[in-house]
């Protein structure tokens, strides 16, 4: 497999607020996954299949070694990164990933540290697995946010089987929280209960595969596939039910009806769906500075419908407009970030995926 610098020329977009501008970083990633930002403007990016590379001055590095060992079938692999807020000193990183066993497969999530010459992971430490595996390789969830006190958020899909996903003490269908070291905040809400596991957030969830919390005002947000249709922001509170399978606005992939209905007592409203789905890969919210007026937004990356998708909330968080760029231009959007500068990252789902850069064009004026 090639990997290069891509040196087309950017490309410009219209959109309702600013003038866009996307630039190719990098090409000749394998279904890369996820990106963050090093210190020094590098970028580290995990692909599916099992590496974890660094791309710096347009050059991607050869796979870091000390990777844990992966299940890379259908939409299993190596998953999600998110640097500790502390990175620059403690080059500490986590990653969460399919892992294979005996029973079958389940998401697992690991803490390292870079190497100082940035060729392998040392201290390698698995710090929460699933409790059930399963032969299906489907609904991993796996995004990553990590709180104000270093604690960490994630999801988890039901892997394929919907009724897991309301079974309390199935890590399956889940938002769960847990701190830095793998051991389980006292405020969480099944923590010394036995309604369910200590360590699950919310229930309910189809599968998870965006996560951010807003700097702002430290409000947990993620977004999740549905089945055809009925994809999810939800902004995921303690102990509360989110009503998959028993309420959904998506149908079976069949036209069959799913559940109960869109409502009942008990289970919690999105707070925005889609229908027909859009298969969102991630999601973030933006606080940067190159677009203030985007600030609060959010951005989510769409798989099906290859674009991204801005979302305006007013001051209460409700969604008020929707606004959908780059439709089918760069193919399947996996990740979406904002880097430090307030430019946007996002990553292409396929065999020969891209690190493109979204910015704000020049003013002509």
């Amino acid at each position: 497999m090639l990997l290069t610098p891509t040196a087309a020329e950017p490309q410009a977009f219209p959109s309702k607020k600013a003038s866009l501008l996307v630039e190719a970083l990098a090409s000749g990633l394998d279904h890369p996954w996820s990106v963050e930002v090093l210190p020094d403007g590098a970028y580290i990016v995990t692909e599916r299949s099992g590496s974890l590379r660094i791309i710096r001055n347009g050059k991607v590095s050869a796979p870091i070694h000390g990777v844990p060992r992966v299940f890379a079938r259908g939409q299993g692999g190596l998953l999600d990164l998110a640097l500790s807020p502390n990175f620059a000193t403690d080059r500490t990183l986590y990653l969460t990933y399919s892992k294979p066993g005996s029973g079958g497969t389940g998401t697992a999530l690991a803490r390292a540290t870079l190497a100082a010459d940035e060729k392998s992971l040392e201290n390698f430490r698995q710090i929460f697995t699933m409790n059930r595996s399963s032969r299906k390789s489907q609904h991993f969830g796996s995004r990553i946010a990590i709180a104000a006190d270093g604690s960490l958020f994630f999801g988890i899909g039901d892997r394929g089987d919907r009724a897991r996903a309301q079974d309390p003490r199935d890590h399956a269908g889940s938002v769960l929280h847990i701190n830095a070291d793998g051991s389980i905040p006292g405020s969480n809400p099944f923590a010394g209960h036995d309604v369910g596991l200590p360590e699950i957030w919310s229930k309910g969830h189809r599968n998870p595969q965006g996560i951010d919390i807003d700097p702002k005002d430290g409000r947990l947000v993620t977004v999740e596939h549905g089945a055809r249709g009925g994809d999810e922001i939800n902004y995921p509170q303690p102990g509360k039910n989110y009503g998959w399978p028993v309420i959904t606005y998506g149908k079976d992939y069949s036209g069959a009806e799913i559940g109960e209905g869109t409502a009942k007592d008990g289970y919690e409203q999105p707070a925005y769906y889609w229908d027909p789905s859009i298969a969102p890969g991630a999601l973030a919210v933006y606080r940067g500075a190159m677009f203030p007026e985007w600030d609060g937004n959010l951005l989510v990356a769409a798989l099906k419908y290859q674009m991204l998708v801005r979302l305006e909330r007013d001051e209460s968080g409700a969604i008020v407009g929707e606004e959908r760029m780059f439709d089918g231009a760069y193919g399947r959007f996996r990740d979406v970030r904002v880097a430090p500068d307030g430019a946007v990252l996002l990553l292409t789902d396929e065999g020969n995926g891209q690190l493109l850069r979204l910015y704000r064009a020049p003013s002509s004026q």
